[in-house]
Order: structure tokens, then C-alpha cells, then sequence
């Protein structure tokens, strides 16, 4: 069992949990300050005046915060300077750090406090230590970074343009079948030949899906991505999958035309799919290690006896995450009562 502590993922908790500790406490300051004014009021002005040597406008000052803000308004206030100091770096420093930086684009600060050595004592100018070199790059608008220039087929400079891909929304747990579906795939290598496996679960019912093809292009993902729609007992509102270049082109457009919104993982954070990644381990485990032979001699055979495994799976295998449940019995239970409650039938003679 994985034992994972409160707040797993929670960004920020612990921080305000701290500060929830230190909410309901007294700072040392503020009690120094509330004991000063208890003897004000025993022992009068000028006793206390002598006694703390504090001013006579800082004790009324002191009283009125008391009396509009209890405890709390006798906590010291912040002491920085309203006005700071800008570190003012010389020009000849700062241009030759970016002089080497378009020369050897994006140096450390370790290596140009070596390259800077030498140049610095032929100026008479002092290198400052790696942390203060970090510090000029930074504060530099472009950071200093420099891309190379692309050109296009016909010598024209050609921008980036970085699409911005739609993520899984922090925190989104599915809440009915078919609301977001993880797609993934398995590779497997024998021979200098390489095959492929299509595979699909939904994050509530935990119903599996997997088709073996032969080729890792767009067009085989699609074909898995319509045979999914036509199987699956319900509509496939959100598609999950990595960046993978059989999530792109065809099967962006199928979806598309589908009304299906597609939902891309970050890079290297298979977690963020971690259903459908632990669908594949089960798959691999309990049937395709059995039959791998024929991923590589019979892709129909295999589809055969791969949709019969999937039968099993969706409608007799007991799920932990269920509650030993079968996927099936929970698709089944969450349709209205008048709609058919009949599952993907095995029609084979």
C-alpha cells in the first residue's frame, strides 16, 4: 500500500499551515510591549518612561493600536527601507559578459568567472564571485539568451510560434464515464521490426480498450480513436495523452470533428496519465506477454483474442479501484433509468 502524506500535491499547504500555527501566537516583541503598558497603567508616565526608555509619543501611539487592534496592533512592523539600493554593475563588465554569451551562447556563470579572470586584470576590474554574475545575467531584460536564426525554404527568417497545448485542469477528478479517456501506446521491438498497441481507459469506470497496429503513425491512432467511439458504451468527451506524434495530425482532426476536447500531459510526467500507464502494465502482464508472437505474425488473430481479453476485463474482472467492481456494473449504473444498460456484446460464432 502507498502511504503519501496529507496534502500530496497541494502546492503552498504547509506554508499556510505554519502560518496558521503562528496566528494565534504573541511575537516576544509584542508582549515586551504589552507588559510596558500594564506598567504604565500601575506605576504612571514618567516612571515608565524611565524604567523602558521609551518616548512619551510612542507610548500613546502603543496605547491607541492597542485599543483598535488588541494584541495583534502591537506587533512590530516590517523595518525595510522604503527606498533600496540598485546595484550598479561597470559597463564594461556587463558588455563583456554579454559579448561572451553571443559568442558562446547561454555560458554558465562558473565558466565566464573563468573566461573573466583574465580580461579582468588586464582592465584593472574586479570579477565578482558566480552568485553576482548569475545575478547581472538576470537582471538583464533578454536574460542575455540568444536563438539561433531559422530560416525557411526560401532564406526568410522564420519565427517560432509555439502553439499553447490545453492541460488537464489542476485537480480534475472524473466524475461520470466517458468524461476524460486516457490514450496511450505500447511499442515493442523484435527483430528489427516494431508493432504497436493503441490503448485507451476511462478515468471513472476504469473501462479498458486496446487495438494492436502495425505502424505508430496519426492515421493507426485514428483508427483506434473510431473503433473506441463505436465500442465504448458512452460519449467520449476528453481525450488525455502525452505529446506523441500519433496524438497529432489525424487523430487531432478526428477528434476535433467528434466534438472530443483533447487534453495534453506535460512532458516527461506520465503521472499526469497515470490510469491509463497502469492499464498498460495490466495489459502487458496478463495478456500480451502470452501473445507476443503473434503481435508480430498475425495482427488479426491477436485483435481477436485481444477483444475477447477485453471482454473479461470490462465485464468479469474484479477492479480494487472499484471496490472489486467490474467497470461494466459501474457504466451500468450510472445511466438513466431509460436508456438500454446493455454492454458491448461478444457476437462471435
Amino acid at each position: 500500500m502507498q502511504v503519501q502524506r496529507i496534502g500530496y500535491r497541494v502546492k503552498g499547504l504547509y506554508r499556510v499551515g505554519r502560518l496558521g500555527m503562528k496566528w494565534g501566537m504573541i511575537a516576544p516583541d509584542t508582549e515586551k510591549r504589552l507588559k510596558i503598558l500594564r506598567f504604565w497603567e500601575e506605576h504612571g508616565l514618567r516612571a515608565t518612561m524611565a524604567a523602558f526608555e521609551v518616548s512619551r509619543r510612542t507610548l500613546f501611539e502603543w496605547k491607541h493600536r492597542f485599543k483598535a487592534e488588541g494584541a495583534r496592533g502591537l506587533a512590530p512592523g516590517s523595518t525595510r527601507p522604503k527606498r533600496l539600493r540598485r546595484p550598479k554593475w561597470p559597463g564594461l563588465l556587463v558588455t563583456e559578459i554579454r559579448r561572451l554569451r553571443t559568442l558562446h551562447p547561454n555560458l554558465g556563470r562558473e565558466k565566464l568567472k573563468v573566461l573573466l579572470a583574465p580580461w579582468g586584470q588586464t582592465q584593472g576590474i574586479a570579477i565578482p564571485s558566480e552568485r553576482t554574475l548569475g545575478r547581472i545575467i538576470a537582471g538583464a531584460s533578454d536574460k542575455m539568451r540568444h536563438s539561433p536564426v531559422r530560416l525557411d525554404p526560401k532564406g526568410r527568417t522564420k519565427r517560432l510560434h509555439r502553439t499553447r497545448k490545453a492541460r488537464k485542469p489542476k485537480g480534475f477528478r472524473a466524475t461520470r464515464p466517458g468524461q476524460c479517456v486516457g490514450f496511450d501506446s505500447i511499442e515493442r521491438f523484435r527483430d528489427g521490426l516494431r508493432r504497436y498497441l493503441v490503448s485507451a481507459q476511462d478515468e471513472c469506470s476504469r473501462i479498458g480498450f486496446a487495438l494492436a497496429v502495425p505502424g505508430h503513425g496519426s492515421l493507426w491512432a485514428t483508427q483506434a480513436l473510431n473503433l473506441a467511439q463505436t465500442v465504448l458504451p458512452m460519449r467520449i468527451e476528453h481525450a488525455l495523452h502525452d505529446n506523441g506524434s500519433e496524438f497529432a495530425g489525424q487523430f487531432a482532426k478526428a477528434a476535433h470533428a467528434a466534438g472530443i476536447s483533447q487534453w495534453h500531459t506535460f512532458p516527461r510526467t506520465p503521472k499526469m496519465n497515470a490510469r491509463c500507464e497502469r492499464f498498460n502494465r495490466t495489459l502487458q502482464e496478463e495478456f500480451l506477454d502470452y501473445h507476443e508472437e503473434l503481435l508480430f505474425t498475425d495482427l488479426k488473430s491477436l485483435n481477436d483474442k485481444l477483444f475477447d481479453w477485453l471482454l473479461w476485463y470490462n465485464t468479469q474482472r474484479p477492479h480494487h479501484a472499484l471496490g472489486l467492481n467490474t467497470p461494466a456494473s459501474v457504466v451500468a449504473s450510472s445511466l438513466p433509468h431509460t436508456q438500454c444498460r446493455m454492454y458491448w456484446p461478444n457476437t462471435q460464432v
